[in-house]
């Protein structure tokens, strides 16, 4: 597989903040996304890096202040699914991602999410 860089895109995310700086309107934008015209807002972000060189993981956590304790709830049992199946799908570690799922189903219903099995 080449290494060579073919073609580039850009994603942008603007952090609007009130005079205390706090996030009260965050939007992004794809200059190659397909489902969208313009700058799309969202009441959280998070987004991670993993560095080449120090293999340390650098993250951005930022939600809006309008944001909701259940709209959390969601976003983060929504994002642990995704975290599972992205695992599954980098190791083809079938067995630890099957618990991942566990504890994510977990989390869904204790947080009411998802209705208890």
């Amino acid at each position: 597989m080449s290494t060579e860089v073919k073609n580039t895109s850009d994603i942008k995310v603007t952090v609007g903040l009130n005079d205390k700086n706090v996030p009260v309107k965050i939007t992004w934008e794809a200059e190659d996304n397909p489902n969208a015209n313009g700058a799309q807002e969202v009441k959280a972000i998070l987004l991670s890096f993993f560095d080449k060189e120090t293999k340390d993981t650098l993250k951005i956590d930022l939600w809006t202040q309008d944001m909701q304790v259940i709209e959390m709830d969601r976003f983060i049992f929504q994002t642990l699914r995704a975290i599972a199946d992205t695992y599954f799908r980098a190791t083809q570690n079938k067995e630890l991602a099957s618990e991942m799922q566990r504890f994510v189903t977990y989390f869904g219903e204790k947080t009411e999410i998802i209705p208890k099995q």
